[in-house]
């Protein structure tokens, strides 16, 4: 066996490896259909919002979840020792609206910094035992957020995972590449999640019983990786029998994306660095479809190049690119993310390529300037 007909039979496994995960792994999200859950559970709830620094946003975001439509919920509004004007605001809307709870963190010299402390307390002062979990750079798109969420809570489903979205900005490269990165995250953890086998949540959308986070104590394991929220401890916690996806329109909420493409840079330093803490499980499956999609893409061009049985290499690789496409295609379209689908492929090999970066720059450098 030659060196290219070994390449050859190893571009061919990797294609299979990539076809299985496409229909089997994230089919289970793309072909799904919402889970319609009990509207009519109307249990009192508890919102959590994380605020940092957020004076401004907070004037636009609390009107949209005040005037949420469900009978009977409470805000408790976390102010993290802010030093802009973000506590004041809170106290302006807590005067005119009885059911918000303010919670104003202090500094701690043991806890300096850490964002899961500041939600710990948010958490103990919640009255309720379904907890909602959004930040007051996000919004809700829709008046039914709470509904919608809350729905999926019953029995033994105690974790929901909601799609947290970023904004839409016309005639941006930057917000679309985000955006995308975004929507294949998204199709990962609710495919992952789908299957039984669910590894994390965003902190801009997502519901938990409090019971759950006692039961789990709370953030102690990982308390000291800081700026943080919930990802480490829906690794911890999810399982099959106790986590429901919700991707029903009225449950979407919408962040602004990072504006400048350092800023996003760090995020991806972070989230890369967060990853490493999940379970075996878990860092192998990710670490399994990564490595398949740039063997995929470093094989499949080389054989094309050398036009080593170019013919199948190329019908291989078309057929790939159409399980694809079919997949990303039917969860983009969930998500509201369809105008995306044209730079599906441009955007894949820069990603595959900065992750790869940033992989390398991490094991030489812990992230230092955590938002």
């Amino acid at each position: 066996m030659t060196v290219l007909d070994f390449l050859y039979y190893a571009f061919a496994v990797v294609v299979s490896v990539q076809v299985i995960c496409y229909l089997f792994i994230y089919g289970r999200f793309a072909f799904a259909k919402p889970k319609k859950g009990n509207t009519q559970n109307i249990q009192p709830v508890s919102v959590i919002v994380y605020a940092k620094n957020e004076a401004e946003m907070l004037k636009s975001f609390l009107p949209t979840i005040l005037s949420q439509n469900y009978p009977n919920y409470e805000v408790v509004l976390i102010n993290d020792v802010s030093y802009d004007n973000t506590f004041e605001i809170m106290e302006d809307f807590a005067e005119k609206h009885s059911n918000i709870k303010l919670v104003n963190v202090k500094n701690n010299e043991a806890f300096w910094g850490n964002k899961k402390y500041a939600l710990t307390l948010g958490i103990k002062a919640a009255t309720n035992q379904n907890l909602l979990f959004i930040e007051a750079s996000s919004k809700p798109i829709t008046s039914n957020w709470i509904k919608e969420l809350n729905s999926q809570i019953s029995g033994s489903k105690t974790i929901v995972i909601g799609y947290g979205a970023y904004t839409k900005v016309k005639n941006s490269i930057l917000n679309k590449l985000i955006r995308f990165e975004n929507l294949v995250k998204a199709i990962q953890y609710m495919s992952f999640a789908k299957s039984g086998i669910p590894f994390t949540g965003v902190g801009t959308n997502l519901a938990y019983t409090k019971k759950q986070f006692f039961d789990a104590n709370g953030f102690m394991s990982h308390m000291n990786i800081k700026k943080v929220d919930h990802a480490l401890f829906i690794n911890q916690t999810a399982t099959k029998k106790n986590t429901s996806v919700v991707f029903s329109k009225d449950s979407f909420t919408t962040t602004q994306a990072k504006n400048t493409f350092k800023d996003w840079v760090l995020q991806n330093r972070q989230d890369t660095f967060i990853s490493k803490h999940y379970k075996f499980i878990h860092k192998t499956l990710l670490s399994l479809i990564y490595c398949s999609s740039l063997l995929f893409w470093v094989l499949g061009t080389l054989l094309i190049s050398l036009s080593f049985n170019w013919q199948i290499v190329s019908a291989i690789i078309a057929v790939k690119l159409v399980v694809q496409y079919i997949v990303y295609g039917t969860s983009a379209k969930k998500l509201n993310e369809l105008d995306l689908l044209f730079f599906v492929p441009f955007f894949e090999i820069f990603l595959i390529l900065f992750q790869f970066v940033i992989f390398i720059t991490n094991t030489s450098s812990k992230p230092k300037h955590w938002k």
